[in-house]
């Protein structure tokens, strides 16, 4: 895409440096792509070495950035960093009846969709503050941060606390021209959601649950995130966007 095809309310996005954890696959590739389309200058973070080399031979223009969210050096780093938008992505899920999940699992969730997500978008955050020239920031929530659903207790928990979050701080962090908002998905073609896909009864299960009646893919959740970072969504902060075709709706 070159600069006269971008969108007018995105134009505002160009030259702006964007940073997406879990930047190498799935959503979070679609979203890098999506920003460098619009002219952003991003930054690519995810621990998957390869993944990332991949990303770099096909857009060359992203930078790479190994590092593990969970560390909390990373939310150090990146505070001292340039920071005009920051796309809380990195996330996971072990779907399971509630009463086998064992404290591991519990322990791995919590750690990388609560704690690593808040360091991470406090890092952001000092960087916005401190570059004094306001910023947005997006968590990748999930439509199950809206609603429940069997097998999902950790998951559904850990999404929920990012909606507060993303409430939170877009009320403290208004003064500071901070914008902070979700996006919530619903089942997307990803890798991680893939193994659960391939399940007929799940797949079946969640065709009936779209009104849409079609699985969402990564460009879906990119172009919300795109249109929340645009001067389009100026006045657009401490909401969530869901793109669920329709699952929350009934």
């Amino acid at each position: 895409m070159t600069q006269n095809e971008i969108p007018g309310w995105a134009q505002g996005i160009a030259h702006k440096h964007a940073v997406v954890t879990g930047g190498s696959k799935g959503l979070g590739r679609a979203i890098c792509i999506a920003l460098a389309e619009a002219g952003a200058s991003v930054t690519a973070v995810a621990r998957d070495a390869v993944a990332l080399e991949d990303l770099a031979k096909e857009y060359p223009s992203i930078e790479m950035w190994q590092a593990d969210v969970n560390d909390p050096a990373f939310g150090i780093e990146l505070s001292q960093r340039r920071v005009d938008i920051f796309v809380n992505n990195a996330g996971t899920n072990h779907p399971m009846p509630m009463v086998d999940v064992p404290v591991a699992v519990l322990d791995q969730m919590l750690n990388l969709n609560v704690r690593a997500a808040y360091l991470g978008a406090q890092g952001a955050a000092r960087a916005m503050v401190e570059g004094a020239s306001g910023g947005v920031i997006i968590n990748i929530t999930s439509q199950m941060g809206h609603v429940g659903s069997p097998g999902r207790t950790v998951y559904c928990m850990t999404k929920h606390a990012l909606e507060g979050l993303t409430k939170a701080m877009a009320v403290e962090l208004a003064s500071h021209n901070i914008r902070v908002n979700s996006v919530a998905p619903t089942f997307i073609e990803t890798p991680m959601t893939a193994p659960m896909l391939a399940k007929p009864e799940f797949r079946s299960f969640v065709d009936t649950m779209i009104p849409l009646g079609r699985i969402g893919k990564p460009e879906d959740v990119a172009a919300a995130v795109l249109y929340l970072v645009s001067p389009a969504a100026s006045m657009v902060t401490g909401t969530s966007l869901l793109v669920d075709g329709g699952w929350t709706a009934q």
